[in-house]
């Protein structure tokens, strides 16, 4: 594949965002509770890989997404929000 060469504001904007990506997903992370609660059941599978994806970027211990993907809870979901964003779990 070849090398894309960006301009320097298009390196910067992309490096701003790798650099909030974390409090993005957390954000996302806890928008995808409220649409658990919304989604129909076919809507609800791909919510819930997405929100596999983010716990593990997120650095969720393996264990616990495990636990969370077996119950497909939302309020055990919003237990995992609730814990990053308090710095119980995560974080780099």
């Amino acid at each position: 594949m070849a090398e894309r060469d960006y301009s320097s504001f298009q390196k910067k904007v992309i490096q701003r965002y790798y650099d909030n990506r974390e409090q993005l997903d957390h954000q996302r992370l806890a928008e995808l509770v409220t649409s658990l609660y919304l989604a129909t059941p076919k809507q609800a599978g791909k919510l819930w890989d997405k929100a596999g994806e983010m716990m593990s970027r997120l650095k969720v211990p393996p264990s616990r997404i495990a636990h969370v993907l077996a119950q497909k809870d939302a309020a055990v979901l919003a237990g995992v929000v609730e814990d990053l964003q308090s710095g119980k779990i995560g974080g780099t």
